[in-house]
Formats: structure tokens, C-alpha cells, sequence
């Protein structure tokens, strides 16, 4: 450590050769590994999660819902692959801010990642181990959610172990694994249509067999919750693309991330759309509008619709690997996310040290061991909730703190590439956004009205309340203590002296 430079209000310590050294991550990843990645992270929602949008909003709800995220994650993903074709660093959103808004908007963009991949991860956790228990009790009469004996954290042990080993084993491994188990979890959404629409069992009308609520305005047959219903379906709709925009984080692990990212983005986009329309309209089509806005396992529950209980424990099985590959991919991305924070400096330094496996295993596991506190302190709460609240949204209260955070980091990498564009258009740009400046802020405003859609639906005010708290603590450490200590990182270097080495 040698000399100290001050700029923007931040002090940065000039780190040794050796501090880079252990702090290495290896190029293994081509289109296909990225778009499997992609997929693998987002997936799980086709799953679980997305349902309780058809509870929010009725299904006409969650499907106009639908239709204003699909403009939101073409302009986003545009914007992002432009950015990241610039800025070809694995800290992603919080680069481009870095670059855009300085240390400060670099630092809110990727807490506000951090907050939304490790609470994805722990949703994702919550859903799998829903799934598995199910599987194993009636498989094998293993319940570990029988009698109020309250042992689920014995599943989310198992699952944070696994796949934090697996992260932990090298990239080329976990983008060989998003890609096969992507292609699985595709194929067992395929099964699930094909065997729905084979069976004459759908029933198409129940997608609106929930009653109009005559106090909420607008309300009707398509709108049963009225206008409001459609903003309060977004944060569940977003579910079925929530993780795309994680690419970026594999830039330093991509053999050629400024082609690669924009293209593997396109297809995984694409892909996405397909299997969320097919989810959609099909297990809300076999199991009705009102059963499936409070389905904890509804493609499970599609399942038992067709060939009854035996077989769905069996079929329960495939139907976890999607939820599993979403681990894969989720887990991935903050442990990226907090690895590119930590290595400079925002974050305690030791979190990006990668070991002889060039993965940042320590991240990982500090955001396992913190996902896994939340899930625990949320099976307390419901296990001693004497209203019924917090138990009818266990999973919904973590799913949308997920995706309070992945609004405000969308609305931030938005008002970042318009200031960019605005202020820097001599930035080598490799790949640029055939939206431009329109798109980003049709985007941005989309992403705001759901981060307003949160502050006015009061079932989501104990995610609020946790983001604000984590924010106040965040915020002061770095005020006092972590702007004094930042590293001229790939990210930052680029800031400051617009050098990418």
C-alpha cells in the first residue's frame, strides 16, 4: 500500500500487484454459457412467485403487468448491454453508476444489488425447500413442517450448503451447470403445457373466477382489484425476469463480453418471454385464477391437477430442478456483486479474495449465512404471528424486498446510461442500445412506478421498513469509514482515469 489519491469526495489507497493476484477470476464463459446463466437465474420464477401477481391483480392484471415489464426489460437489457460493452467489469450496475454518479450513486446502485440478489437467493431457498419438503413427505413421509415442529431450516441449510460448494467449485463448472439445468427446467415447463393441454382438463374461464371487488375503482371481470390491481401485480410479475440483468457481473469471466452480453441477453430475453406467456395462461388455467394467486407450489399443484398425487411427487422432483437452477444462477450473481464491491473497498476487502478456484468464495458464504439469517427470522415471526399477516405472506414479504431492490438498481443503471449518453458520448461503445435514450427512460419510469407501487400497497411495508434499515447502516458506514478506503479496482480506475487496466 503506498500512495493515497482524493477525488469526488472519496480517499483511494493504491493497492500492490499481489492484492489483484488473489483476487483473479477466469475467463470460461461464451454466449451460450451466459445465456444459460441467464436462464437459470430467472427461472425459478416460471415456478413459484409469479402466481401471487394473479392474487394481487386478477389475471387481466397480472397480464397487462406483464405486457408493461416486457417493454421495461427490452429497453433495460438494451441499455445494459451498451453499458456493458463500455464497461466490461464484473461490477455491473454498480460500474456503470460508479461512472455515472460517482462513488456515492455507485454505492446506493450496488447495495440496491446486493439487497436484490441476496434476497432472491433466500426466496428462491424459501420456494425449494417448499417444493422438497413436499416431495419427501410424500415420498417418503419426511415432513419437517408436521406438528408446528418448524425444521425447514434444516432444508435451507442443505441448499445454501450445496450450491455454495458448487459456486464455489470454479466458473466453468457453474456455466456448465446453469446451461444443463436451463435446458432441463425448459423442458420440464414443455412437459408441464404439453401434459395440461393434452389432458382436456383446462378450463380457460377460470382464469377470471375471481370476483370484482366493487370498492376498488375500476374493477370488472379483467380487473377484479381495479386499476390499482395491475401496480400491485408488477413486483410479482417481475418475478418471471428478475435476474436477467445480472450478465454483467460474468464480464471478467467471459471470453468476449462486449459481443457475448448483448447477444446472450437478446436470446435469454426472448426464451423468457415464451415460458412466462406458457405459465401463465396454462397453470392458471388448470388450477383457476383465485387458487393459484395464493399457490405456494403451483406448477406442483398443476401437476397433482393431471395425474393426481403419486405421480406429482415424482414429477415434484423435475419441478424443483428449476427453483435449483435459479440457485445456481442467483447465487452466482451476488456472489459477483459483492465480490467487485469488496475489491474496492466498499465493502470489507476480504470478501474478494477468490482462492485457488478464482471463485469469490467467501462472498458466497457470507451472503448464504445472511439469506439464510432472514429465513430464519421469518419462520420465527410466523411461527409466533398471532394475526395471520406475516404467515399469509412468509414468502411474499422476502420476494418483494428482492424486488424493491432490483427497482431501484433498474431505475439508477437507467438514469446511468442516460447520463452517459448525455455527458460521455466519446465512450467507446462496441454495442449500442437500438432504443437509445427513449428506451432508457420509458424503462426508468416503469421501474419507478413499481418502486411506488410498494410504498402505496401497505402488504409491503416490512420489506420497506428492512431496505430503509439496512440502507441507514450502509450508508453511515460509508460516510465514516469506507469512502476513506477505496481501491483503484478495475471499476474504479475506469471512473477516475477512464483506463480499463
Amino acid at each position: 500500500m503506498s500512495d493515497k489519491l482524493k477525488v469526488s469526495g472519496v480517499t483511494y489507497r493504491e493497492q500492490s500487484k499481489e492484492y489483484f493476484e488473489k483476487r483473479q477470476l477466469t475467463r470460461s464463459a461464451g454466449v451460450w454459457g451466459l445465456w444459460g446463466l441467464a436462464i437459470a437465474a430467472v427461472i425459478s420464477g416460471d415456478f413459484s412467485g409469479w402466481n401471487f401477481g394473479v392474487g394481487a391483480g386478477g389475471f387481466g392484471g397480472l397480464l397487462v403487468a406483464f405486457a408493461i415489464l416486457v417493454v421495461m426489460y427490452y429497453g433495460l437489457m438494451f441499455a445494459i448491454g451498451e453499458m456493458s460493452s463500455a464497461m466490461p467489469h464484473s461490477g455491473g450496475a454498480y460500474s456503470f453508476a460508479r461512472k455515472a454518479m460517482g462513488p456515492w450513486g455507485g454505492f446506493i446502485t450496488g447495495l440496491a444489488e446486493t439487497i436484490e440478489y441476496v434476497a432472491t437467493t433466500a426466496v428462491v431457498v424459501f420456494f425449494s425447500a417448499a417444493y422438497l419438503n413436499g416431495v419427501t413427505s410424500e415420498l417418503l413421509g419426511l415432513d419437517l413442517s408436521a406438528d408446528g415442529s418448524n425444521m425447514m431450516w434444516v432444508w435451507y441449510v442443505v441448499l445454501y450448503a450445496i450450491f455454495i460448494l458448487l459456486n464455489s467449485l470454479g466458473s466453468s463448472i457453474s456455466f456448465q451447470f446453469s446451461i444443463v439445468v436451463s435446458i432441463i427446467s425448459l423442458g420440464i415447463i414443455v412437459l408441464f403445457s404439453v401434459m395440461v393441454l393434452a389432458s382436456g382438463q383446462i378450463d380457460w374461464s377460470s382464469l377470471w373466477n375471481i370476483p370484482a371487488d366493487p370498492a376498488a375503482a375500476g374493477s370488472s371481470w379483467f380487473l377484479p382489484h381495479g386499476i390499482m390491481g395491475i401496480l400491485f401485480a408488477i413486483p410479482f410479475g417481475v418475478w418471471l425476469f428478475l435476474g436477467i440483468e445480472e450478465l454483467p457481473l460474468a464480464a471478467e469471466e467471459s471470453h468476449n463480453p462486449s459481443r457475448d452480453i448483448p447477444r446472450a441477453g437478446f436470446w435469454a430475453r426472448g426464451t423468457l418471454i415464451v415460458t412466462g406467456l406458457l405459465v401463465m395462461f396454462i397453470n392458471t388455467g388448470i388450477l383457476g385464477a383465485e387458487a393459484t394467486g395464493s399457490a405456494g407450489e403451483p406448477l406442483l399443484d398443476g401437476f397433482r391437477a393431471v395425474v393426481g398425487d403419486g405421480w406429482a411427487a415424482v414429477l415434484g422432483i423435475f419441478a424443483l430442478i428449476g427453483l435449483l437452477a435459479s440457485l445456481q444462477g442467483i447465487m452466482f450473481a451476488y456472489g459477483r456483486n459483492m465480490y467487485s464491491l469488496s475489491r474496492a473497498g466498499y465493502y470489507f476487502q476480504g470478501l474478494s479474495v477468490t482462492g485457488k478456484n478464482k471463485t469469490p468464495w467467501l462472498a458466497l458464504l457470507v451472503g448464504g449465512v445472511i439469506g439464510f439469517a432472514a429465513l430464519v427470522l421469518l419462520d420465527y415471526l410466523t411461527a409466533t404471528d398471532t394475526t395471520g399477516v406475516i404467515s399469509g405472506l412468509a414468502g411474499a414479504i422476502i420476494l418483494n424486498i428482492a424486488v424493491w431492490g432490483a427497482m431501484l438498481a433498474y431505475l439508477m443503471q437507467m438514469v446511468s446510461f442516460i447520463i452517459l449518453r448525455v455527458k460521455h458520448p466519446e465512450l467507446e461503445r462496441p454495442y449500442r442500445s437500438p432504443w437509445g435514450l427513449f428506451g432508457a427512460t420509458v424503462s426508468g419510469l416503469i421501474a419507478a412506478l413499481a418502486f411506488v407501487g410498494f410504498l402505496l400497497n401497505p402488504a409491503f411495508l416490512p420489506a420497506i421498513y428492512a431496505i430503509i434499515i439496512v440502507y441507514v447502516l450502509f450508508l453511515a458506514y460509508f460516510a465514516a469509514i469506507g469512502r476513506h478506503n477505496l481501491v483503484l479496482s478495475p471499476e474504479e480506475r475506469y471512473a477516475v482515469h477512464g483506463e480499463h487496466k
